[in-house]
């Protein structure tokens, strides 16, 4: 299953003529699943006006069977209390203290409030949803194929070969996607013109075989306060979850943050999923990361081995005041605009129609399809982009006065927003231009991210093999 040569074998030739699935897969290669107990009987709740699901059957698939590992495996919660705000999440809901799941009033901005309907209503379209397009589903298309770089030198063998080991299989995908599509069609019951997008790794290119499961639930396509608004839906879909679905998903959590989520962990894909309300930009921002996944072959494996340093080293964790992953792989994206050839262009700038904030989300995923493979004059191998990447951020980047904007495809000074004052690190969301590294606001985490880099460069400089920076049977192991 592993690559020979990081397992201390001969080495293998790879097989660089792989295949993605480039967008969301369709949910008519599965049925139903079983999902509601006849015996099931809910206060308050005229059932008789329910949607009545069929019996789930995995026609040609064959089931999956459900994993016995622990929940939400290698996520640390116990040390809250002394993680920074923005990336503080607290458990919200316990077994003792039971959320009221009927006629909640959702506030709305201004004076504005809806009452919202009884659950498992199907007649009654809350204002709350009107305005999300009638429901369509993303059409299957077919996976675009892509040839991996050549690795002729041992530092890019080593790249290319934990690339090959650790990336998301469509099988990963697929299991994902199916929870997606029966997820959307239960939560559908309480918000009827409500859909389920899957985004973040597990869709844009960048995912692993141990990527978790992000999901987006939209209810209106205008911005959802997260404090009140989307704290409530989650409410009401995490007790959907505890009652209902209690056979098929573990242990819902609700965690309160800056935006908060139903952790969950669903027993038949054994994948551990984060639930959000309205981050729209979250969806725009999957589909601009798939496009650059994909425009050029080195991007993909380049990421994927600056993902596992990164968490080699304990740098990549915005809970704990270093950065995301989404933060690293826009620093990547920069890195590889700003060379003196870039190996990318800025496709917003490119193709702004295409990537415009103003697209409704159900065209969104179309975007891609606009763009084609980009053909760059810079002939550097992996090792190479991986040394430079490294060298880039510890000697060349100016962290005090500059911002990263993969936007603009270049470093730009940082604004004079409140929101840019006194972080160490600014890397400039696309779409709304927030700042996704602001968990890291501790000049100690700082240090230590900026010291990483360094004695990385320094290290592998020397070495020339990638197991000095990151034990890769280790890395391997993990997926």
């Amino acid at each position: 299953m592993f690559p020979n040569s990081i397992l201390g074998r001969p080495p293998f030739t790879p097989n660089h003529q792989q295949h993605n699935n480039f967008f969301t897969l369709s949910p008519s290669l599965y049925s139903h699943r079983q999902l509601i107990d006849a015996q099931f009987n809910f206060q308050n709740t005229d059932l008789s006006r329910a949607v009545s699901l069929q019996q789930l059957t995995y026609g040609n698939v064959s089931p999956i069977q459900t994993s016995t590992s622990p929940l939400f495996r290698g996520r640390k919660l116990s040390d809250e209390k002394n993680l920074p705000l923005d990336g503080k999440r607290q458990r919200f809901h316990s077994p003792h203290q039971e959320p009221t799941i009927v006629n909640h009033i959702v506030p709305l901005s201004g004076e504005r409030r809806y009452s919202m309907p009884p659950l498992f209503h199907t007649h009654y379209v809350p204002d709350i949803v009107r305005g999300v397009p009638p429901f369509r589903e993303i059409p299957f298309l077919e996976p675009r194929e892509i040839t991996l770089p050549e690795a002729k030198d041992k530092l890019s063998q080593q790249i290319l070969e934990l690339f090959e080991a650790c990336q998301q299989q469509v099988s990963d995908l697929k299991k994902k996607e199916l929870c997606r599509t029966e997820l959307q069609r239960e939560i559908q019951l309480m918000f009827p013109q409500s859909r389920l997008f899957l985004v973040g790794s597990s869709l844009n290119g960048f995912g692993t075989r141990s990527s978790d499961g992000d999901l987006c639930l939209v209810v209106k396509e205008e911005p959802v306060n997260q404090k009140t608004e989307a704290r409530h839906i989650l409410t009401l879909v995490h007790k959907h979850f505890c009652t209902r679905l209690s056979g098929y998903i573990e242990r819902p959590q609700l965690i309160r943050a800056k935006v908060p989520i139903v952790k969950f962990r669903d027993k038949v894909s054994c994948v551990e999923f984060d639930l959000n309300v309205n981050n729209i930009v979250g969806i725009r921002n999957t589909f601009l990361l798939r496009t650059y996944a994909y425009l050029e072959n080195r991007v993909r494996p380049l990421v994927l081995v600056i993902k596992k340093w990164a968490s080699h080293h304990e740098i990549n964790d915005a809970s704990r005041g270093t950065l995301s992953s989404y933060s690293l792989v826009l620093m990547v994206l920069h890195y590889l605009q700003t060379l003196p050839e870039p190996i990318l262009p800025s496709i917003q700038k490119i193709y702004p129609e295409s990537f415009s904030p103003a697209i409704q989300l159900h065209l969104v995923h179309q975007a891609p399809c606009n763009v084609p493979p980009y053909l760059s004059k810079n002939e550097s191998n992996l090792g190479d982009l991986l040394l430079g990447f490294l060298k880039y951020y510890a000697t060349e980047f100016d962290w005090n006065s500059q911002m990263i904007s993969v936007r603009e495809a270049k470093a730009i000074p940082r604004p004079d927003g409140i929101e840019w004052k006194n972080k160490y690190i600014c890397v400039e969301e696309p779409f709304d231009g927030t700042n996704t590294a602001r968990a890291v606001h501790e000049k100690q985490k700082f240090d230590m991210i900026k010291d990483q880099f360094l004695k990385s460069w320094h290290r592998l400089k020397n070495k020339r093999d990638l197991n000095s920076i990151l034990p890769l049977r280790t890395a391997v192991l993990k997926r």
